[in-house]
């Protein structure tokens, strides 16, 4: 066995270059994902969250994300991510920045670094992606987007590069100009899809098939009423939805039950109150992937996903960037010694 004692840095072009800029590789690696999590194929501590006292926003904040990932390929790994919300206005610069470096699990030497706000923010979207697969009606049209930020753009490119069916996506943002912006990006390459701009976040979610969150909102707005038959919400940004929508869903799906029933979240917060529990959940995202639990059942079912972000999501996507880069060479190469 070759020993690796250097470290290969992988910067967000040499990722793209890899196919980090579309979502096929993303959705292939978060379903592997999936299903190791299922098998329990994995060691993923809860993970911290660093703040501190100027920095009162509920988006100011880094969080470390270890993982073990078993399968073909064992490695274990770490995202650090950092997030100020006053970024974009007072440093013209993204919102969040992120690494990962990963270590080899026999000797637990590092092996890579790479730049990880692009792994971040398309992991993210490749769980919407795979979700719906198993938890959208069957040829759903209209997708509805709150928030039209980086998030946003990840998950409205992925959605549209996996499912020819949609045929409209309705957006809603507090700026206008964020929804101008998302709607330039993507209505040139997708001319037979109609983007429609919403007054109101009621008004866009009414018309929504498929509802993905993608805000900084730290309180709960979107109750079950403005939820039409048959609708799939994808809550990526957690605080979203209001905690009757978990009570009167058909399903409750999370990614991992320890990881979301924490920090004070809505399932946290519903737990404590005595309104839900791990037997009222329908299922983890893993066991509908690997079979072991149905996802959708009817087309009225209000299926809604409450993903708070695993480390495994970012881990067994940079296994495949790095597996990748083996194979082509690609990166820079850094001597550890």
């Amino acid at each position: 066995m070759t020993v690796q004692t250097e470290l290969r840095y992988l910067s967000q072009t040499d990722l793209k270059q890899l196919g980090a800029d579309h979502s096929d590789a993303f959705i292939q690696a978060i379903e592997e994902g999936l299903r190791l999590h299922a098998k329990q194929e994995f060691v993923q501590p809860l993970k911290p969250y660093l703040r501190w006292p100027d920095a009162p926003h509920i988006a100011d904040r880094i969080i470390a994300m270890p993982c073990y990932l078993g399968g073909e390929n064992p490695i274990a790994g770490i995202k650090w991510i950092g997030s100020r919300q006053h970024n974009p206005s007072k440093f013209d610069i993204p919102r969040a920045s992120a690494v990962i470096i990963l270590n080899d699990a026999q000797t637990n030497y590092p092996v890579a670094i790479m730049e990880a706000s692009l792994i971040s923010a398309m992991r993210t979207a490749a769980i919407t992606g795979v979700a719906t697969k198993y938890l959208a009606k069957k040829d759903f049209s209209d997708v509805s987007i709150i928030g039209c930020g980086p998030i946003a753009q990840m998950q409205v490119q992925t959605l549209l590069e996996q499912y020819q069916s949609i045929k409209t996506i309705h957006l809603y943002d507090l700026s206008a100009v964020a929804a101008d912006r998302l709607i330039s990006q993507f209505a040139g390459n997708f001319p037979s899809v109609e983007f429609v701009i919403h007054p109101s976040a009621q008004a866009a979610v009414e018309q929504a098939d498929v509802l993905v969150t993608c805000t900084v909102s730290d309180a709960p707005y979107i109750p079950y009423s403005w939820l039409k038959k048959g609708c799939f919400v994808s809550n990526i940004s957690i605080m979203d939805i209001e905690k009757e929508v978990f009570v009167k869903a058909d399903k409750v799906i999370v990614d991992d039950w320890d990881q979301s029933n924490r920090e004070k979240k809505v399932i946290n917060q519903l737990v404590e109150e005595g309104k839900f529990s791990r037997e009222a959940l329908h299922a983890e995202l893993g066991e509908i992937v690997l079979g072991e639990v149905v996802g959708r059942e009817n087309d009225d079912e209000i299926i809604l996903l409450n993903p708070m972000g695993m480390a495994i999501d970012d881990i067994v996507c940079a296994r495949w960037f790095y597996q990748a880069a083996l194979a082509k060479d690609a990166g820079t190469k850094l001597p550890l010694f």
